[in-house]
């Protein structure tokens, strides 16, 4: 394992978000905060309790994960889009360095810089609504996990893109709006009976139940599917950018 090339991967996509730090950090945490004011206070102080917790502590977990899919596919698809755009991959595919090292180096920075936020607005959210973590080690367990899923989710798009617009297509028009209609600002269980039943097709619905039975012990689906169903997109995601560095699958393009 050469730990060198990994460390220099890391070190650079790193160095480039503390470069860009009002973009990378400072601009999501402000977003989210000014969910917390309209849904929170403005909104959330003149609804009731959802399963016996307030609107705008139930809502904390939802825009985290909503934050936290977002910034890992965003972060890990254009580090290496970049390198094929301005053609230094070459100078990566001719380093010593495996596919598998490439993969923690990107994967790994993205992921630290996804979990950075998603620590900063939980950070955040304590200025605005007082809550409770009820399993903070299954907290941590959710939150790096999915920070990694959808790392390695990214990294496929980067390698998959071709152009800038593409890196942004599967963000805007595919993982916000289910995660919007993922249970982020609501309880499922509020739907009607068929809607429930296809509101369980979508995958971010776990991710945000098992995120949430973190926090307040409350789930809408078990927390054992929800753990088993990131683990399966995780392993689908690791095959596949494993079955592109062996084909060169737009590697060099």
């Amino acid at each position: 394992m050469n730990f060198y090339g990994i460390r220099a991967i890391y070190h650079f996509e790193m160095a480039r978000t503390f470069r860009t730090l009002a973009e990378s950090i400072a601009a999501p945490v402000l977003t989210t905060s000014l969910y917390f004011i309209v849904f929170g206070r403005a909104i959330g102080s003149r609804m009731g309790e959802i399963d016996n917790v307030g609107y705008g502590a139930f809502i904390i977990p939802g825009l985290v994960m909503l934050n936290l899919l977002n910034e890992s596919i965003s972060n890990a698809s254009f580090g290496i889009y970049m390198p094929k755009w301005s053609g230094t991959i070459y100078e990566l595919l001719s380093a010593p360095v495996s596919w598998i090292e490439v993969l923690l180096g990107y994967v790994g920075a993205a992921a630290t810089k996804s979990v950075m936020l998603g620590l900063l607005i939980l950070g955040t959210a304590r200025l605005f609504v007082p809550y409770q973590i009820a399993h903070p080690g299954w907290m941590v367990a959710f939150l790096l996990l999915t920070a990694v899923s959808f790392s390695l989710f990214g990294f496929i798009i980067g390698l998959w893109a071709d152009s800038f617009q593409k890196l942004q297509v599967v963000p805007m028009l595919v993982v916000t709006p289910l995660t919007f209609l993922g249970g982020a600002f609501y309880s499922i269980n509020m739907l009607p009976p068929l809607w429930q039943k296809v509101t369980l097709f979508n995958p971010v619905v776990y991710l945000i139940s098992g995120f949430r039975w973190s926090f307040y012990g409350i789930a809408d689906v078990d927390v054992a599917i929800s753990l088993g169903m990131t683990f399966g997109f995780l392993l689908i995601c690791l095959a596949f950018v494993w079955w592109a560095f062996r084909t060169g699958y737009k590697i060099r393009n």
